[in-house]
């Protein structure tokens, strides 16, 4: 028996035992030691060699993660770890650090009820820590901080002790900022890190070395002493003294929760069903004999098995050769395989139960994010939500027509693995079009349609995804939309939603889709606290993205006939804004009065929905529709002497520069950069610093195209997708 395998004999000895469990992920800035530290924990559980610790990088096991040395997939890995003689379970999942790949990180959230936050002592928490942190916390994660790198800081840049500690100090007061901002209420205290209670621990994971202050006392190394040993090139000494693996599993062990502790606060967060009822409590308590309820958080291909799901089990039991139902499924399917997980390697098991992560084989209507039960009409799990909206879209198409079937197929699995993935259908030519989260996500996607699927496509240039919204508001002036009979009319006020608003609709707080008639009062009441009048929001009729849509009428008879058809033009023009069909974002529709027809065989689908679709395009008119453009944070480390060229390449294309922090002779050059200038950034930045820069970053949502290319914005685009060229007029929507 291999090593894998003998540790994932004594995993299923233990994953009965709750108490005994730790569910946890690792995530940070790209960069900074994720997968390195993943080797060094899996090597200490004793399945791999710790010579190769930190270089055979186990959990990055996609060809295009090694290729590229960076984390594309959140991977897991089940391991078994000793403390005081007894034995507990470690399932932990790698999560990349690259901003196109967020998803996975949100996703792997769901599956955790720990996390390790991993901050670089030399470059501090970054702009993905921040966005980790957050995800971690809004899924009611309990984070720890691991300062990695220390190495670095005392060898390279041979700091004093005492500046040393002051970094850290800065990186825990920033951590425990935003935990305080975004941790749940009753735990944004205790869930703060601490040096002194053991839940900030400092190494260097490609050493593998690491320290607490429990584990301080428990082996007598200070401080001091790790300043010797880096300073004395005796680092393989103190990583056998301080093993980072044993420092930070018994930091897991006694700092983060067990599945029993973490479930009867996470599950109100993340299933909306009778707390009260079997399942309910079942879930609540982390019964392994209750009904089955699993939430698949990834999809992945196996080139042998096919697609495999892997998920996290809150009730009950999946057992090999059992019939489950994927909820929204139109039939119950068989589990051919149960697995656990070590990296690409999928260990068979009888079973797993609740508390733990599984792999399993055979149901081909799993995606990510959807429930899987015994009882089909179980209340599934909370849709996961993304922190980051797809901004790039390309055009796919074969080379090939016969290869038609097998790509359409390919697509379908594609949207069902990555549901940070959009795919759709340009109605005009037939291609796919495929949006996604940068020009990375979308390469690495086309790689795996042509290498793993062996298809050969053709794909488009990078097309920037803009999103429409209005700067002002039409009160008082509301347009009137006419059905094609005239016989009924619909007038619209819109105006623009608060910042803080969006930010919390995009967050999930309100929830998505139509509003039923018994929550609008709660709906209402949580707008209100954010400063929106009460009364008003309590007639909303749906929310769709970070727009909604109120009814704000008087006693028009048969509206409430027409309510779902109001709500489909809604839709309509969410997804089609009157600019240049983009995305509609941050809108407010208050739908003030009607007059309809009597007869409901003349306010039918055909008759009402143009007629409100046309009152809302032509109130986002009146009241000054503007194009909106994604935006990036960047950050570029270079040396002094080739800073001018670096910050010539930013201004040149439209980034503004916000600060410029030095370090010896090192800058960071911090800015933001609309998404339509950084194709081919990487290239030129390279150019610009003969090879020496480093840079990253991370989406930071939209802002108003500026007035001077506004109009050649609208142009292309309306060019690109077969549109008349000019730009519609309010007296387009009239008639």
């Amino acid at each position: 028996m291999g090593r894998k395998e003998d540790n994932i004999k004594r995993a299923t000895e233990v994953m009965h035992e709750l108490d005994q469990i730790r569910n946890l992920c690792i995530a940070a800035h790209i960069d900074h030691g994720k997968t390195t530290l993943s080797d060094n924990l899996i090597a200490g559980a004793g399945m791999m060699s710790e010579e190769l610790a930190g270089k055979s990088r186990v959990l990055d096991f996609d060809e295009q993660e090694s290729a590229r040395g960076i984390t594309i997939n959140a991977a897991s890995a089940s391991m078994v770890h000793a403390v005081e003689g007894d034995d507990y379970l470690i399932n932990l999942i790698d999560t990349p650090g690259h901003v196109d790949f967020g998803g996975d990180v949100t996703r792997a959230m769901r599956a955790v009820d720990g996390c390790f936050i991993l901050t670089c002592a030399v470059e501090g928490a970054m702009p993905q820590t921040e966005t980790v942190v957050r995800q971690a916390l809004k899924e009611k994660v309990k984070p720890v901080l691991f300062i990695n790198k220390v190495d670095r800081l005392i060898n390279e840049l041979q700091v004093t002790p005492e500046d040393m500690m002051s970094r850290f100090q800065e990186q825990i007061t920033r951590v425990n900022k935003l935990i305080r901002q975004f941790a749940p209420e009753e735990h944004k205290k205790d869930w703060q890190v601490n040096v002194g209670d053991g839940t900030v621990a400092f190494g260097s994971a490609y050493h593998n070395w690491g320290i607490t202050v429990p584990y301080m006392k428990k082996s007598g190394i200070n401080f001091k002493d790790i300043f010797e040993y880096c300073n004395n090139e005796q680092q393989k000494e103190l990583a056998k003294k301080a093993p980072v693996h044993e420092v930070l599993l018994d930091m897991a062990v006694s700092e983060l929760p067990s599945p029993k502790q973490a479930q009867p606060y996470r599950i109100p967060n993340i299933w909306t069903g009778d707390l009260e009822s079997e399942i309910g409590k079942s879930m609540i308590s982390c019964n392994p004999e209750g009904d089955l309820a699993m939430m698949i958080t990834k999809i992945w291909m196996d080139p042998h098995a096919g697609e495999v799901a892997v998920g996290r089990l809150y009730s009950g039991s999946i057992n090999h050769g059992e019939s489950v139902w994927a909820i929204g499924a139109a039939k119950a399917e068989r589990v051919q395989q149960v697995s656990m997980m070590v990296g690409g390697d999928r260990i068979p098991v009888p079973s797993v139960v609740a508390g733990n992560i599984a792999a399993v084989t055979g149901i081909r209507s799993a995606a990510a994010g959807v429930t899987v039960v015994r009882d089909p009409e179980t209340t599934p799990f909370e849709a996961i939500r993304h922190y980051s909206e797809p901004v790039v879209t390309v055009a796919v198409e074969p080379k090939n027509m016969k290869d038609l079937p097998k790509f359409i197929d390919a697509l379908r699995s594609l949207a069902k693995s990555d549901a940070s993935l959009e795919v759709s259908t340009n109605q005009e030519t037939g291609e796919a079009l495929l949006a996604g989260m940068g020009e990375l996500h979308l390469e690495i996607t086309t790689y795996r349609i042509e290498e793993e699927q062996g298809i050969q496509v053709k794909v488009s240039p990078p097309i920037v995804v803009y999103r429409e919204s209005v700067e002002g508001n039409n009160h008082g002036r509301a347009f009137e939309g006419k059905s094609p009979n005239r016989h009924n009319r619909f007038y619209v006020e819109v105006e623009p939603l608060p910042e803080e608003v969006i930010k919390a609709l995009r967050n999930g707080e309100f929830g998505d889709g139509t509003v039923r008639q018994g929550d609008r009062k709660e709906v209402g009441n949580k707008f209100a606290e954010y400063g929106l009048d009460k009364d008003m929001m309590r007639n909303i009729y749906s929310i769709k993205g970070t727009n909604v849509l109120i009814n704000a009428t008087k006693g028009i008879q048969n509206l409430h006939e027409t309510r779902e058809l109001i709500i489909e033009a809604f839709n309509e023009v969410c997804k089609k804004g009157p600019l240049a069909e983009e995305p509609v974002m941050g809108m407010m529709v208050r739908l003030v009065d009607a007059k309809l027809h009597e007869d409901a065989i003349h306010r039918g689908p055909a008759q009402t929905i143009p007629a409100v679709r046309n009152s809302i395009r032509g109130a986002m008119l009146r009241a000054k529709a503007v194009m909106m453009e994604p935006m990036q944070k960047t950050h570029v480390s270079v040396p002094n002497d080739w800073l001018g060229g670096v910050t010539s390449e930013l201004t040149q294309r439209r980034g503004i520069i916000e600060d410029m922090p030095s370090e010896g002779e090192t800058t960071t050059v911090i800015g933001t950069l609309p998404v339509a200038e950084t194709f081919g950034f990487s290239n030129d930045i390279r150019a610009a610093s003969q090879g020496r820069a480093i840079w990253n970053s991370e989406n930071r949502g939209f802002d108003m195209v500026p007035p001077q290319l506004i109009e050649k914005v609208i142009g292309s685009i309306r060019e690109r997708k077969g549109l008349k060229a000019e730009k519609p007029t309010e007296s387009y929507y009239t008639d």
